[in-house]
């Protein structure tokens, strides 16, 4: 096996007991701070850490008046907004622990993540997520009160997030220190979050992670030393997510600025107004970003295109001298600035103007696209980690990352490469177990306390962990050559900039296939330069001109690709593949089994000689 360690001493020491105290403590030290952004009305408001902790203590203190005990859990169903972020800041400080459900979770997981976890009171963001623990009522019988975000609620079971605080206001007037009190109490090995995995097969597993998980996330973070508090996050993932709630308490600890607002389809709008300098999201979004500005570029034609290509040429010369630790000289330096005037700088425009660098994971980011954006002047940070592990584990920094890697492993944890090339990981941050699962829970948590990550890559010769690719998706050919998926697919969508999705099939055949979907903004403005405007998606897809698109890149791939890897055939879905209809989970990855299952006959008939 194959070693990298870091100590874990310091870090240990030096975190909070609790996500409770180190909110406390971040409200001491800097009260009048802005704390958070969000949307109200057509503009954004602002709230400090004391008023951020006023809120939180009135809803903690409501949900210790409605009866909730220290590890009792209170489950939040609902979209990244600044209630959930008080939802769960409260939860903590009453000594519970936050069941996390998303809010494209269908009616019966949600009826058996609240039956599992036994939780007691449920924070639901608007009436559709109310009808899907409305209707189970009578299979929940833990569930003792909801809790509506948005809306008055029958003022029984069901009340408003206002009605809760006003409870909370008395329970504090009648004990005003009721909250620190409890924050006192509550130690590393507390429970704090049930996260259950979305899961790409069966029923989803609830992760238990405790205070000392995430109090150690942070201080392992800002032991980096890569943010301040005078940063401002743009805050969009979902807090159900484990990245997202990563970026939640490393605020606590750090002290900057967070603009909450978890509408994707106002990410792009948002960056120009909040001006962040850094954001998390996963591959996807930096797809879609480059995709669109490649795609539009190339349909205007012309001299722009021609202008742009020499300014991607030029941006990857400078990224490839300044990863090698070459600054470029002085005709390269002339280039860069007018590239950078003519293309990049716009771009740059366009992410808010102020960004430092991005932070990847998730899934796997395409080295191709990490070089794109950082011959533009933005550095994408690729990191990695699982919800069992809190989410980060490995990260490249700014002044030392290696794209095609996820980084070093974070200060504290150990990193294993077994035998068969598996990744296991130990440290402060690994969960304690799944949650009524002691037989699951073995399977991947041994002995000896390291995760068996399922996941497969190696440790390069300076230490950054490369992943080839997820250990139960590998694919072994009838000719006995091994395919590793998801690299494929990852390149596929850096080499096609209308691809939104690929499914790579082969297992047991004679050779490699492919289902595609592509992304219906991106085709759309495809289509107005090709006299196919107004045409259906579904015809649209269908036409033998986005065939033959379709197989330009796809020729383009296994260009790239060993023989064995290649794809021989594929078919173009006539939709997308998407959450709501089970295809994705809602972190954005492919249900691959289930996707193969339900698109098997299509497969089947690229078989066919």
């Amino acid at each position: 096996m194959t070693d990298a360690i870091t100590d874990t001493g310091t870090i240990v020491a030096q975190r909070p007991p609790s996500v409770g105290r180190m909110f406390a403590d971040r409200v001491a030290a800097t009260p009048t701070r802005e704390a958070f952004r969000y949307p109200q009305g057509s503009g954004w408001a602002a709230i400090t850490w004391q008023e951020t902790k006023d809120r939180a203590d009135a809803i903690a203190a409501g949900l210790i008046a409605l009866g909730v005990q220290p590890e009792q859990r209170v489950a939040i169903a609902s979209a990244t907004r600044i209630e959930w972020v008080l939802a769960d800041l409260a939860i903590m400080c009453a000594g519970a622990a936050t069941t996390t459900i998303y809010p494209s979770t269908l009616e019966d997981d949600v009826v058996f993540i609240l039956s599992d976890s036994e939780s007691r009171v449920v924070f639901a963001e608007n009436e559709a997520q109310l009808a899907k623990v409305a209707v189970a009522r009578d299979k929940l019988p833990d569930v003792q009160k909801v809790v509506l975000l948005d809306g008055e609620g029958d003022g029984d079971w069901v009340i408003s997030l206002a009605d809760l605080e006003r409870l909370g206001a008395e329970h504090l007037e009648r004990n005003p220190d009721a909250i620190t009190q409890v924050i006192d109490k509550v130690t590393h090995d507390h429970l704090a979050t049930l996260m259950y995995t979305s899961g790409t097969t069966g029923r989803p597993k609830g992760v238990r992670l405790t205070h000392g998980n995430w109090t150690y996330e942070a201080v392992a973070i800002d032991h980096l030393q890569i943010l301040n508090e005078d940063d401002v996050q743009y805050l969009w993932l979902p807090l159900s997510h484990s990245l997202g709630k990563v970026l939640q308490v490393m605020q606590l600890q750090i002290g900057f600025i967070s603009a909450v607002d978890g509408r994707v389809d106002k990410i792009v709008d948002n960056l120009a107004v909040i001006r962040p300098t850094f954001m998390g999201a996963p591959p996807r979004i930096y797809e879609k970003v480059m995709s669109k500005v490649v795609s539009t570029t190339e349909q205007e034609g012309g001299v722009k295109v021609k202008i742009f290509h020499w300014a991607l040429g030029v941006g990857r010369k400078v990224s490839e001298q300044r990863r090698q630790g070459r600054e470029p000289g002085f005709p390269t330096n002339v280039e860069y600035a007018v590239a950078d005037r003519l293309v990049f700088s716009k771009l740059k425009a366009r992410m808010g103007g102020h960004i430092r660098y991005f932070i990847s994971g998730g899934a796997a980011l395409s080295r191709d696209i990490a070089v794109f954006f950082h011959g533009a002047g933005l550095l994408i940070l690729e990191g990695y980690g699982l919800t069992e592990t809190s989410a980060f584990s490995f990260v490249n920094r700014p002044d030392n990352y290696d794209f095609g890697t996820v980084g070093q492993p974070a200060p504290g944890t150990e990193v294993r490469i077994a035998e068969d090339g598996e990744i296991l990981i130990k440290g402060p941050g690994v969960m304690t177990g799944y949650h009524n699962m002691p037989e699951q829970t073995a399977e991947v948590l041994d002995a000896g306390g390291w995760f068996h990550t399922g996941d497969i890559g190696e440790l390069t010769p300076k230490g950054n962990l490369k992943i080839t690719d997820r250990k139960k998706d590998l694919i072994k050919t009838s000719g006995g050559k091994y395919v590793a998926p998801q690299a494929i697919e990852v390149l596929f969508k850096a080499v096609c900039p209308y691809a939104s999705q690929m499914v790579v099939h082969g297992e047991h055949r004679k050779y490699v296939t492919a289902l595609i979907t592509i992304d219906p903004d991106a085709i759309a403005s495809w289509a107005e330069h090709n006299d196919l405007v107004g045409m259906p998606y579904a015809d649209l897809v269908s036409t033998p001109q986005v065939r033959g698109l379709m197989q330009g890149y796809v020729d383009e791939l296994n260009s790239r690709l060993a023989r064995h890897e290649q794809i021989k055939k594929f078919e173009i879905l006539r939709h997308d593949l998407t959450i709501e209809d089970g295809h994705l989970t809602p972190s954005l990855k492919v249900k691959r089994k289930h996707v193969e299952k339900q698109y098997m006959e299509t497969f089947d008939k690229m078989y066919v000689e």
